[in-house]
């Protein structure tokens, strides 16, 4: 596979240091969480990950989370082939029905439009949670179509279309270790 003209946003040492900073940190929010539950020890986190996309993200996230969990793998398409810009959500599998009263974390890549991440949350809040959150890699700083907020993002980014650790252009690049904005020549000559 041939380097595409990309230029590199995020490194890829910069990005294995957030994400343990932020997989602590949402091991010690999940742990004070089980504490005030009054929740046994042996009660186990939810981590329902976005497919393909949060693979990467979710693999090194995971590593750096000292908890007891599930790994529960949904597919939500809205990005098909060469598409930059979401063109509805397709649900491929969907969220598991046995999350009443337990602790979900929803992990993702990027949160850019928000329609599959909302949609995925309002899927999970209608089984009745014990608690949500969203974990995210990547969140653009823009307006989103669907009101849905990450709880822990590890990088703000700008409105870019962005490869790497996991984020794919046509089903490749998601091997890159570091996030890089893909020049629009390479995204327009599709």
């Amino acid at each position: 596979m041939s380097e595409p003209q990309a230029t590199v946003l995020i490194g890829e040492r910069e990005i294995a240091s957030r994400v343990r900073e932020v997989g602590a940190a949402l091991s010690r929010e999940l742990e004070q969480e089980r504490e005030a539950m009054g929740l046994p020890e042996s009660d186990r986190v939810q981590l329902i990950l976005v497919m393909t996309g949060a693979l990467v993200f979710a693999a090194d996230l995971i590593r750096a989370m000292p908890v007891r969990m599930e790994i529960r793998p949904v597919t939500f398409s809205s990005y098909p082939g060469t598409a930059t810009s979401s063109q509805g959500l397709d649900v491929i599998q969907d969220v598991p029905g046995d999350l009443g009263g337990r602790r979900v974390v929803i992990v993702d890549d990027i949160l850019d439009s928000g329609r599959t991440l909302a949609e995925i949350r309002r899927r999970v809040a209608k089984q009745n949670p014990a608690s949500v959150r969203v974990c995210v890699l990547l969140r653009k700083t823009k307006d989103r179509d669907d009101p849905v907020e990450a709880d822990l993002a590890c990088f703000d980014i700008p409105d870019a279309f962005v490869i790497g650790c996991g984020l794919d252009y046509d089903g490749l690049y998601r091997n890159l270790p570091d996030v890089r904005e893909l020049a629009e020549s390479e995204w327009k000559k599709a």
